[in-house]
């Protein structure tokens, strides 16, 4: 190791002035590294790296968008003109204009494949506008478009897409579960925000980052971090990119900023790799993030508030969607009331006041799971409760019936809370309502769950349901929280269907 010296920046930079592998090239200069054949970069490595995989999702996509889309609009115009040549025609043109408006709204970037609501919302928005499209154009030409086709035909068209979007999605989680189709990354920074970041990627290998080394300010540090071995200083970076075939540079924390950050992307801009800056925010995600320009700056605009059309929507949402859930689960609910009260003394329902939104307390709705003295039996039981003193849960509790512990494996105990939806003290998706006596117990920070209405589900509920720790499970609520959209709400009440199914989490 020598120690390189890094004057063309040292008024800037003297923080790279450190231990480093060797001494270090411009990273402005048209060879910014030495290129070079090592054990990490041969010809199987290389044919491993994103640039290689990434373009066979996106040929899977369209693919799958093309077969669907040619499917859907051949068997809805067969069944409006009957079979002929010409329908073939239509169904072709169909498709491709579907594609290409896929593609318009990214539906095809391949920072959007496999990760994130994006790419589903780039096959809704396809859809709408294609639909607008076909009624514009039948205005303007006077050339009859049959209803069935838009009114059925692009709402079934973008359905089956979406749905092969998600099959596609899940097969590439899986892929990426075994080690396959992720981005070989390299993580820079500071040895706490390099420990921060490469555990938080290594607890979601799904979104497609893999670790394979870090480099820290200098070489005089920990030889590894979280089990990742430490090649380089921050001014080895590049170089390290080239010797590994690495396809992401993600740089956490402060440790490159300004002149020194900007140079770095026009060396990796030389040797193929991306860039990936993670900015000290916490649980800030991208719909909140607005990049503005002013005064030859880049100005990071984060959203404090949600606005008021996302609010109303998810209030219609609530009110609408919640009325045909508890039409719809009204037999059950009786059936299992039914159940309660004739195997066990007391009434079908038991209710209770909870805290909801900042603070206001409403009363909610269960069927009743418990023997009616569970209340006066908590007390007995508090020292074997499995929370931590703030939550009380038991995985064993036996003040538990046995119809209540099937209707608490399957959620239906919570179904009459859909009447609590309806009248607007509950959410379709937010944190679970407290007690009075846990939020007395709230730490500071903990209070910002109050500033939503509480849900039926959350995004908790469905990361672990009852398995989580309270930490954990307040970490996820204050995520959903500071980052809520309709688009998650839909994804969480998916994600909860799956788990109410399962059985998985709830006790």
């Amino acid at each position: 190791m020598t120690l390189s010296l890094d004057r063309e920046l040292e008024p800037l930079v003297s923080d790279r002035r450190r231990v480093t592998v060797a001494p270090r090239r411009s990273w402005a200069s048209p060879e910014p590294v030495e290129v070079r054949p090592t054990a990490h970069n041969d010809a199987d490595a290389r044919a491993r790296r994103w640039a290689v995989v990434g373009p066979r999702l996106q040929r899977r996509a369209l693919a799958a968008d093309s077969v669907i889309a040619l499917a859907v609009g051949t068997g809805f115009l067969v069944a409006v003109y009957s079979w002929h040549w010409q329908v073939v025609t239509m169904a072709l043109l169909g498709a491709a204009g579907f594609v290409a408006l896929v593609a318009s709204f990214n539906g095809y970037d391949l920072r959007r494949l496999g990760d994130g609501p994006e790419e589903f919302q780039s096959v809704l928005r396809a859809g709408t506008v294609g639909a607008g499209i076909l009624m514009g154009a039948s205005y303007v030409t006077q050339v009859a478009v049959p209803r069935p086709l838009v009114l059925a035909g692009v709402p079934t068209l973008v359905v089956v897409a979406a749905v092969g979007r998600y099959v596609l999605r899940h097969l590439v989680h899986k892929e990426r579960s075994e080690g396959g189709a992720m981005k070989r990354t390299l993580v820079v920074g500071e040895a706490a925000d390099v420990s921060r970041i490469t555990g938080e990627l290594a607890g979601a290998s799904y979104h497609g980052y893999r670790v394979e080394a870090v480099c820290l300010p200098s070489l005089d540090g920990p030889s590894e971090i979280l089990g990742h071995p430490v090649v380089g200083a921050v001014a080895d970076a590049a170089q390290v990119v080239a010797d590994r075939a690495i396809d992401v540079v993600v740089v956490a924390g402060p440790t490159l900023s300004g002149e020194a950050l900007r140079r770095l992307s026009w060396a990796l801009d030389r040797v193929g790799a991306q860039l990936v800056v993670v900015p000290d925010l916490v649980e800030v995600t991208g719909p909140r993030i607005t990049l503005r320009p002013a005064a030859g700056l880049s100005l990071l605009e984060v959203e404090v508030a949600a606005p008021r059309r996302r609010l109303v929507a998810k209030t219609l949402m609530d009110r609408f969607v919640g009325a045909g859930l508890l039409l719809m689960a009204s037999p059950l609910i009786l059936v299992s009331a039914l159940a309660v009260r004739l195997t066990s003394p007391g009434p079908a329902f038991y209710s209770q006041t909870r805290v909801g939104v900042d603070g206001a307390r409403f009363r909610m709705w269960k069927l009743r799971s418990m023997y009616i003295d569970a209340d006066k039996r908590r007390g007995q039981l508090a020292e074997q409760s499995d929370g931590n003193g703030v939550l009380f849960k038991m995985r064993n509790d036996p003040r538990v019936t046995p119809v209540g512990r099937f209707l608490r494996r399957y959620s239906l105990d919570e179904l009459p809370q859909l009447f609590n939806v309806f009248r607007g003290d509950m959410s379709l998706v937010g944190p679970r309502p407290p007690l009075g006596e846990e939020v007395a117990k709230y730490a500071d920070p903990v209070r910002r769950r109050l500033r939503v209405r509480p849900g039926l589900t959350g995004l908790w509920q469905v990361s672990g349901r009852s398995d989580l720790s309270w930490e954990e499970s307040v970490r996820l609520d204050l995520r959903y929280v500071d980052n809520w959209s309709v688009t998650m709400d839909l994804l969480i009440l998916w994600k909860t269907a799956r788990a109410v199914f399962a059985g998985s989490g709830a006790y």
